[in-house]
């Protein structure tokens, strides 16, 4: 019933739960929020200026400041020494990628497990460096199996292919051979 005092009948439809007057309404295009946050402000990320700031880092107890980048790897290797398989091959591809930006040949792997390890058995060395695993932890003389990060890096400084019964002994001592990322030569598969 549309009286002469009372509202129209269109309007009186649209409002209610969720349905405001039609004159309150945004208008087709208008933000909802005109002085909200601008659009494509946090799209990327600000790594020049997270990465380039000096931060305190701890060794040793001593502090000493570096910049965010140098704290960034020095975590990363901590990580990867300590035996995070995702981090060792991270820090190793970081490596080498400066040695070659930089030019610089000689022993890769090599002169890092050289550094660490005494004289002696190269075989007690391997469990702390992370580098491989004891099977059977309870025996001194128990067969080791080696980490899936250290195939990785030794095989991508190999320079040349193996014969199938080599690559089935290293299939065989590496601990996870399914997640070892085999070369494209590589055709003894676990």
């Amino acid at each position: 019933m549309n009286g002469e005092h009372g509202p129209p009948d269109d309007e009186d439809d649209g409002v209610g739960y969720r349905k405001p007057p039609v004159t309150t309404r945004y208008t087709k295009g208008q933000s909802g929020n005109p002085v909200g946050r601008p659009r494509g402000r946090h799209r990327e990320a600000p790594y020049e200026a997270v990465l380039g700031q000096m931060v305190t880092i701890r060794e040793g107890g001593t502090s000493r400041r570096v910049r965010g980048d140098e704290a960034f790897l020095l975590q990363l290797t901590k990580r990867a020494l300590e035996g995070d398989s995702a981090a060792a091959r991270a820090s190793l591809a970081m490596i080498e990628q400066a040695r070659e930006a930089h030019g610089i040949g000689g022993p890769r792997l090599s002169a890092i497990v050289t550094v660490l390890v005494s004289p002696g058995s190269v075989t007690s060395a391997l469990e702390p460096l992370r580098m491989a695993k004891k099977l059977d932890p309870y025996r001194e003389n128990a067969r080791m199996a080696l980490e899936p990060w250290l195939v990785e890096a030794a095989l991508a400084r190999l320079g040349r292919t193996l014969s199938p019964a080599e690559q089935r002994t290293i299939v065989e001592a590496t601990r996870t051979p399914r997640k070892v990322r085999w070369p494209e030569w590589w055709s003894e598969h676990p």
